[in-house]
């Protein structure tokens, strides 16, 4: 039987989904959510909540339904109530926000049915999860191979001193068939990390913070949507210039350079990586690249387009290429990257003018299912 209160908080939940999916894309374009209050959840900031109740009026004989009354006249109260901005100065306090916690997994669900994203059909032929044997206490039978000598030999000199018969002067302790303790286990599934995602960014002169803050934003959401389809995750990040090189999470976010651009330098580290590390018979792999669109040569953008094509695209779930605009950058890789491969599936390019076509750019990202 369902209590009250269980009642009153599940309808509030439902009422906080409702109000995130309305506010969705406000809050996908929201820097400061990446950071999670607490492992897998986040803070979100939303007007206080009030659940709608009857509350008595103090019509004094007057109004609609009782006595005189005209078309607009209000019911009760004062009828300068509610025009915001036209009273008197007061000294209250102003309306407060409501921090509600919600869970990475729930907000990848609100984000899946808000955009319509397909679940995620695995390419990996192993299990999503192994088994680990670990030890957790003692028992009284078992197989001779995992009797613990430490816990026998203590309940035999336990019995030997209750009963009388322990000699301090010839300390010989005999355990007996009560005397002896096996170690217990229990199996536990521990999550395989069956999948990776690969994200490269470009840090030249021509990309800015706020370009650099929508590749933070946009690879946050995209990383909460994968992590729900598997059940572990692996992340690596590479940055480049002229040159690429892998770096932690940290210093992929906060690094800016002042060289100029060479997007063939991360593909190759890119594909060093999984040639390295992830076998794709195994593993889930996921590539997106984030740039301004600015490439050294054209040359350089022949060579982005022969790795594609022969190295990283047979290998890949899904690559996609992200651009957002910049003042400096010329926008020009996107669209050789489509003149190269007009159909190809699983090479998908988005264009990302502000914060708020973050949303749009992960639905193209991401409503593929692959």
């Amino acid at each position: 039987m369902i209590s009250r209160i269980e009642q009153d908080h599940s309808r509030f939940r439902e009422i906080i989904r409702g109000r995130i999916r309305k506010n969705l894309r406000k809050y996908i374009s929201r820097g400061d959510m990446i950071a999670p209050k607490s492992k897998g959840s986040v803070s979100i900031p939303m007007p206080q909540i009030k659940i709608p109740r009857f509350s008595f009026g103090s019509n004094k004989g007057n109004g609609v339904g009782q006595g005189d009354g005209e078309p607009g006249d209000p019911v009760g109260g004062d009828p300068q109530d509610g025009q915001g901005g036209k009273g008197k100065a007061g000294q209250d306090e102003g309306q407060k926000a409501l921090e509600v916690e919600v869970s990475l997994e729930e907000l990848a669900e609100i984000l899946g049915e808000e955009l319509g994203l397909p679940r995620i059909e695995p390419r990996g032929t192993q299990s999503l999860e192994t088994k680990k044997d670990r030890y957790v206490g003692l028992r009284t039978t078992g197989p001779e191979s995992l009797r613990s000598f430490k816990a026998t030999f203590k309940r035999a000199l336990r019995r030997q001193v209750a009963m009388g018969t322990y000699d301090r002067n010839r300390p010989v302790v005999v355990p007996i068939r009560e005397d002896r303790r096996y170690r217990s286990w229990r199996t536990d599934p521990r999550p395989q990390s069956n999948a990776v995602i690969i994200y490269m960014m470009d840090v030249s002169g021509s990309m800015g913070d706020e370009q650099k803050e929508i590749v933070r934003i946009e690879s946050f959401w995209i990383d909460t949507w994968l992590r729900s389809q598997y059940k572990g995750l692996e992340s690596r990040y590479i940055i480049h210039d002229a040159s690429a090189r892998v770096v932690e999470r940290e210093v992929f976010f906060k690094t800016r350079e002042s060289g100029g651009t060479m997007i063939s330098s991360a593909y190759k580290v890119c594909n060093e990586l999984i040639e390295a590390e992830f076998d794709p018979e195994q593993w889930n792999i996921y590539a997106f690249h984030f740039s301004d669109g600015d490439n050294w040569s054209v040359d350089d953008t022949s060579t982005c387009v022969k790795l594609l094509r022969e190295e990283l695209l047979p290998r890949l779930n899904q690559f996609g290429y992200g651009q957002v605009e910049s003042p400096y950058g010329s926008g020009q890789f996107i669209k050789d990257l489509r003149g190269a491969f007009p159909k190809q599936e699983n090479l998908v390019t988005s264009e990302i003018k502000n914060k708020d076509e973050i949303m749009d750019s992960i639905r193209e990202f991401l409503k593929g299912g692959r």
